[in-house]
């Protein structure tokens, strides 16, 4: 996670776009396990106002912190960073 001014970013895969102007992204980091200590990752997924409707499944992008656009969405693509192949 960088932070760019007061901007939150993260980078992440898209993972669904059935909705209209929105995606799913896939945002993974890795975490040391408490009691063996192996490194495991994680995943959240964040709801991304993509204003284009450029960004198709499997997409690398960027997603930057935005204010609350509706109920789920607080991030906003800020751009891709790969095309999915197709």
């Amino acid at each position: 996670m960088k932070e760019q001014g007061n901007r939150k970013t993260l980078t992440g895969v898209v993972v669904s776009d059935k909705m209209n102007k929105t995606v799913v992204v896939r945002v993974e980091r890795t975490v040391k396990e408490k009691r063996f200590h192996k490194y495991i990752t994680r995943s959240n997924r964040y709801q991304a106002h993509d204003e284009t409707d450029e960004c198709r499944i499997g997409d690398r992008v960027v997603i930057e912190e935005t204010r609350p656009l509706s109920r789920h969405k607080r991030w906003r693509v800020s751009e891709v960073l790969e095309k999915a192949p197709i």
